[in-house]
């Protein structure tokens, strides 16, 4: 038993010393993103909340015009955003750059400004997701995006041997093991932090860590998505709801020609009736998004909180041609939501996410406490 735990202690610390800096980066930086919405949502609140709430919220298409009027002729409006919350602004999506976005007061059409992310969020993401590496051109190596990679899977190695490592002798040392005494001085504080806060933290650091992979190993996610019975190709079904969306399209292209210009002079006139089909349909609705020929429904749940229902609805009329409930999808719908949930700590809702908060603060500062450790103990033998 003492060869083994010697052996594990072994891979625990020299996969350890190379790597921990990396780590401490990685999960210092996750924490920091946890909460992200409601830090910015608290600092720029004029841009999220309106100024007073009106009895009811403009037409979408008076909505869209008004934005679409001030922007140049190469970006268009693609969607529109309506929370269930009164107090909040609407979100009009953009065409380009890439996920921009203005947020307007619903009641007055006033435009609140545009949707960028804060420099230390941004920051903080190509911290944790590439080491603030580019993404390169062509197929040349992603660095960052690779040592993020080989360092987690490194981690799950760290955490698994560091628990292996952690198992008390006798059951006596049980208790020992499992408290941070903060009075007995500094390195026995900095011992039990790395001992007893490795322990609490580790469940959801290997989750996190096991769904993280994901993201920067093609072959390790369709490992993941084989495992719990999900293809990572385009699933049929999205096939299909293209070939909805693009049979609606066509019977609009019959038409005729006076009904396609008015079309054109103003294709979000029938956003409006999408919008209060759906809200009335699904009163416990989080979200509703209408775009040209498509609306999703986000609502509140444990679980995947990317889950919505998708409808898709005919341009010329805004009747709802088809639908794809969250419930009815298979496990290749669903799995990319629970991955995300899972892996930020949403999918238990605001005492998950504080967990994960906790559980990825202790991951930063393990390597930490064990350099420090490591180092007085070497001080140590050498006196």
């Amino acid at each position: 038993m003492n060869n083994v735990r010697k052996f594990f202690h072994a891979v625990h610390l020299w996969l350890s010393i190379p790597v921990g800096l990396v780590i401490s980066v990685i999960c210092l930086s996750g924490a920091a993103l946890v909460f992200e919405k409601e830090i910015t949502e608290l600092f720029y609140r004029d841009l999220y909340y309106v100024d007073r709430v009106g009895e009811k919220a403009l037409p979408m298409d008076r909505l869209a015009n008004g934005v679409a009027e001030s922007l140049p002729d190469s970006v268009k409006v693609t969607g529109i955003t309506a929370f269930s919350d009164p107090r909040k602004t609407w979100q009009v999506s953009l065409s380009q750059p890439r996920r921009a976005a203005i947020y307007i007061d619903p009641y007055t059409g006033e435009i609140k400004g545009r949707y960028e992310r804060p420099a230390f969020f941004t920051t903080m993401f190509k911290l944790h997701r590439w080491l603030l590496d580019s993404r390169p051109a062509g197929d040349a190596v992603f660095l960052g995006k690779q040592i993020v990679g080989i360092t987690t899977a490194l981690f799950v190695v760290i955490l698994l041997s560091g628990l292996v490592v952690w198992i008390p002798r006798r059951r006596k040392a049980l208790k020992n093991r499992l408290t941070i005494h903060v009075r007995k001085g500094g390195r026995r504080a900095w011992y039990d932090l790395h001992v007893a806060g490795g322990f609490y933290a580790a469940a959801f650091l290997l989750v996190m860590a096991l769904t993280g992979l994901t993201w920067s190993f093609p072959w390790y996610r369709s490992a993941f998505y084989t495992l719990f019975g999900a293809r990572t190709e385009q699933s049929a079904s999205h096939g299909d709801r293209e070939k909805t969306n693009s049979s609606a399209s066509g019977e609009t292209h019959r038409t005729d020609g006076r009904k396609r210009e008015r079309e054109t002079i103003d294709p979000f006139r029938h956003w409006q009736r999408v919008y209060d089909s759906l809200a009335e349909a699904n009163p416990g609705y989080r979200q509703i998004t209408v775009a040209p020929g498509s609306a999703n429904v986000s609502f509140d749940h444990l679980g995947n909180q990317r889950a919505s229902d998708r409808y898709s609805f005919h341009p010329g009329n805004g009747e709802i041609t088809g639908e794809k409930l969250y419930k009815d999808q298979d496990t290749t719908g669903t799995i990319r939501g629970w991955i995300y949930s899972v892996h930020v700590g949403s999918w238990g809702g605001l005492f998950t996410r504080i967990l994960s908060f906790l559980a990825s603060l202790i991951g930063g500062l393990l390597p930490l406490t064990g350099y420090y450790l490591w180092i007085k103990k070497l001080s140590r033998k050498r006196s």
